[in-house]
């Protein structure tokens, strides 16, 4: 049977796709020498400094010859990219190059654009470690200044170097995570930014008001802060007239007694009733900005739940106990794709979970983790690992078996650390090999005497 020409190049296109994701995707846990070997004598070598408006590029081969006579300049437009595309197909044709592997910093959020421009055209962009460029700037001039000539040729050099890596661009339902989980992030931030200022107004006018609730957003506090929030505007009230606010709000939980111990605090209050006028208004736009976030974090909760019911086996993971919905979100928005990674010890590297060991000549320094990965994701990880310390029996009790053995005992911060990574290595058994949580695995681990938290 005779294959159409034009499905014999629909399955030729798709085929070069492949062996090049392949290519790109397979050397995230290569060497630094396979990395080398990547870049051929038919590599062009895009070395770009990436701005807020414009950014700079500079094209050299593999040896480190420049074809750009001077950087050339873009815009961070359609334009400006398309332009840059025809910059790197004339140079690619006049020095018959065949791959092009363009190298950035990954500078804030500003690179977002431009990478997802290069991948959709067949260039995925390569990253170079910040500090790798600040120590590299002044070997050509021993000048340490920063422009933006300079700065393109040591990114090219280092990518030349095999000194880069490959950038994770989620996408479908683990982009949509990811934005949805930064959401959530800024809008706690900020809650707990407005949080801080209504402590502080109530160090100021209400003090007291700490000694009725244990919680300054209680929602009975908060229904009569707006209608008194002033010490003043309480007595004014009397106990009848909040316990009035409440019973209007169908609020059953408190009463008079909770409203007599409102009038007691008030009536003895030590704060300011300096600037009554000003102080009614701050506190009442501080709840209302505190409503308004709150109700958009829960919009954003409901998303992120929505979102991890599509993701294949992740509902499992919150069966187990201290594990909750921000856990295997945050997780999962960090990592994204999971079955890119071949092994647990690669998840690890990119929390930071790595063990590095200073030693010098005879001495043996302490070994302790790299810290070099991403952020978000190890303080997610340290957060649930005290929370399953404290509710989960099987992990309470690793950690007292890592705090308590004979031989090489952690201290309880080491143990947090290695209770961390051992969450990884079961998060990442249940999502690629689709398994159930076994508590009685995790307590047989404490009879194994290797040591759990190993370099990546």
């Amino acid at each position: 049977m005779k294959i159409p020409q034009s499905t014999i190049r629909l399955l030729t296109g798709r085929l070069v796709k492949i062996l090049l994701y392949r290519e790109v995707f397979t050397m995230k846990s290569n060497t630094q020498n396979a990395k080398i070997e990547a870049i051929t004598e038919k590599t062009l070598v895009l070395g770009i400094d990436v701005g807020s408006e414009m950014h700079y590029a500079r094209a050299f081969d593999y040896r480190g010859i420049e074809y750009s006579k001077k950087p050339f300049k873009f815009s961070n437009t359609e334009a400006g990219f398309l332009t840059f595309k025809e910059w790197i197909r004339d140079i690619k044709e006049r020095h018959e190059k065949d791959k092009v592997v363009p190298g950035m910093e990954p500078t804030g959020h500003y690179w977002f654009n431009l990478g997802k421009f290069l991948q959709d055209n067949e260039m995925k962009p390569v990253f170079v470690n910040p500090h790798h460029v600040k120590k590299s700037k002044e070997l050509d001039d021993n000048n340490p200044t920063k422009n933006d000539r300079k700065d393109p040729k040591v990114i090219a050099g280092l990518v030349r170097e095999g000194r880069y890596m490959i950038p994770y661009l989620p996408e479908g339902v683990y982009a949509d995570l990811r934005t949805a989980s930064n959401i959530r992030f800024q809008l706690q931030a900020e809650l707990t930014r407005i949080q801080s200022r209504i402590s502080r107004w109530f160090n100021i006018y209400f003090p007291e008001y700490r000694t009725v609730y244990g919680k300054p957003d209680a929602k009975s506090g908060m229904l009569l802060l707006k209608a008194a929030p002033l010490p003043e505007d309480i007595l004014t009230l009397g106990i009848d007239g909040v316990n009035q606010i409440w019973r209007d709000a169908k609020l059953r939980a408190v009463g008079k007694a909770r409203a007599k111990t409102l009038i007691e605090a008030a009536e003895h209050s030590v704060g300011s009733k300096e600037g009554a006028v000003s102080a009614r208004m701050e506190i009442r736009m501080l709840l209302e900005d505190y409503e308004s976030r709150n109700t958009r974090l829960q919009e954003v909760m409901i998303l992120i739940e929505e979102l991890v019911r599509k993701i294949s086996m992740a509902e499992k993971l919150l069966e187990i106990k201290g594990v909750g919905i921000r856990t295997v979100s945050g997780f999962l928005a960090e990592v994204g794709d999971i079955s890119r990674f071949n092994n647990p010890k690669e998840l690890q590297k990119l929390a930071g979970l790595a063990l590095v060991e200073n030693s010098s000549g005879k001495h043996k320094g302490e070994t302790t983790i790299s810290r070099r990965g991403r952020k978000r994701l190890r303080y997610l990880l340290f957060e649930v690992a005290m929370s399953l310390v404290s509710k989960n029996q099987e992990f309470r009790e690793l950690h007292n078996y890592y705090t308590t053995r004979r031989l090489n005992p952690l201290k309880k911060m080491q143990s947090l650390m290695a209770i961390a990574a051992k969450l990884i290595r079961v998060f990442y058994a249940m999502l690629t090999k689709g398994v159930d949580y076994d508590p009685k695995k995790m307590v047989s681990d404490i009879k194994r005497p290797a040591v759990y938290l190993q370099a990546a």
